[in-house]
């Protein structure tokens, strides 16, 4: 059961063509960070295109908790007047984060170089998930991290009351962990460095040096070297939060899948170190283009369409490619699904640790609709039936995962028989609009 909802029982069932425009939310990892990075700015930041799903106001309610003022005006535009990188007071209660692995250990980090004591913890999901990846480097700057066994929630985080500036090399491609050690890195006085073997997001690099931070980037033989000047006065600033490419998935592949559909979604985020599932589409076969593109506040956006694509092909992923694909993997093994031969994709061991080991749930939820899937510790193989093949019919465990949910939302949209998740209440954590949103393409899903 989720923390935030009742099971939510749904099916999707064989659509006509898609079309129409798909207004996807915001991106959120940019809404997390714009909160935090606000809440440690002198003054007021303003926010637009905000996602206000349950992992953002969860993030949201804790910027609250550390002291603050985050509202929401009568036109959903955000404001959040911050305490200053190292103002944060001591929270009260218990700082519930719900379902979201990005919201605490960005929040994480931003605690561990403040002088106080906060005890985290979330649903039954990220409970269950590992913190010791983000608390380890952490204590190198000197903060205590008190868990359960295997590092998991509930946590107290005990701040480093004289913090150090570290040198972390992060030992698996993580743009979490990355950030928060930057963001730990702060509120330590010198220099902190961030090296990254196998470059990840960059949407905290970009971020920090938007609200005015000393933050500077190379790539060297040990690979990517990020140094951050700590203590400094981050300014405030005026976001626009770009649409989300992570939730423009799932209307690019259910269009892309579906006989007949046309559809535009326009204003996404193709920041390089996330665009990587639209370049392994249009590998694929994929008829997906880019329209007007330019960039807003930073980041690189485009309108993307995308028209059914009748002969896709089974391809192997660049492993290098996983870290700007990361959440996008289980649709992508959806569409891998209706294409002609096999789908590798490889060194995306990170897929076991997120909201659920997401590899065992797209392979258990393939299989039982007919569809071949191998699999391996950092590795799964999907072979395609091609347009119209795919049987379907089965009953899918979402694992309290909204990308798990969607993704066998879209699978069902070209089935042969209906797909139905068991639980489709996470959802709401990232896409809240997600149901009303397909409806209004044309998809037939329905609530049990």
């Amino acid at each position: 059961m989720s923390g935030h909802a009742t099971p939510i029982r749904m099916t999707s069932h064989k659509s006509g063509p898609l079309s129409g425009q798909a207004d996807v939310p915001g991106d959120k990892s940019i809404s997390h960070r714009s909160l935090i990075l606000g809440a440690l700015a002198v003054g007021e930041t303003v926010i637009t295109g905000l996602l206000e799903g349950e992992d953002v106001l969860d993030t949201a309610r804790a910027m609250r908790a550390f002291g603050a003022e985050v509202t929401r005006d009568e036109v959903g535009t955000w404001h959040v007047h911050g305490v200053g990188v190292g103002g944060f007071c001591e929270p009260e209660t218990v700082i519930d984060c719900g379902n979201s692995g990005t919201g605490v250990r960005l929040i994480i980090g931003a605690v561990a170089t403040c002088p106080i004591t906060a005890t985290f913890t979330g649903d039954a999901s990220l409970n269950k998930r590992p913190m010791a990846r983000v608390t380890d480097p952490l204590t190198l700057f000197g903060a205590r991290a008190v868990g359960r066994s295997g590092g998991r929630l509930p946590m107290t985080i005990v701040g480093a009351a004289d913090p150090v500036p570290v040198r972390y090399t992060v030992p698996v491609p993580s743009a979490q962990v990355k950030s928060a050690v930057l963001f730990a890195g702060l509120n330590a006085p010198g220099q902190t460095v961030v090296i990254e073997q196998e470059a990840t997001r960059d949407h905290t690099e970009r971020m920090l040096a938007g609200f005015g931070a000393e933050i500077v980037t190379q790539e060297t033989d040990e690979g990517r070297v990020i140094t951050l000047t700590g203590q400094p006065e981050l300014n405030p600033q005026t976001i626009v939060v770009p649409r989300d490419p992570s939730s423009a998935a799932f209307p690019v592949c259910a269009a892309i899948i579906t006989p007949g559909s046309d559809v535009l979604v326009p204003n996404i985020g193709l920041n390089p170190t996330r665009a990587g599932l639209f370049t392994t589409l249009r590998e694929m076969g994929a008829d997906l283009s880019y329209e007007n593109p330019r960039e807003e506040g930073g980041e690189p956006v485009a309108d993307l369409r995308a028209r059914f694509s009748p002969d896709l092909k089974g391809i192997e992923v660049p492993p290098a490619r996983a870290a700007s694909m990361i959440d996008e993997y289980p649709v992508l093994s959806v569409v891998a699904a209706f294409a002609q031969g096999k789908t590798v994709m490889r060194g995306v061991k990170e897929l076991r640790v997120k909201e659920s080991d997401r590899i065992e749930a797209m392979a258990a939820g393939l299989r039982a609709g007919g569809v071949e899937v191998e699999d391996g510790p950092d590795w799964w193989i999907v072979t395609g039936l091609g347009h119209g093949n795919v049987p379907g019919g089965q009953t899918c465990a979402s694992h309290l995962d909204h990308r798990i949910a969607m993704s066998f939302m879209v699978m069902g949209m070209a089935t042969q028989d209906p797909v139905s998740v068991d639980d489709a209440s996470p959802i709401a954590t990232s896409f809240p609009i997600f149901e009303g949103l397909m409806a209004d393409l044309g998809a037939d899903i329905r609530r049990d």
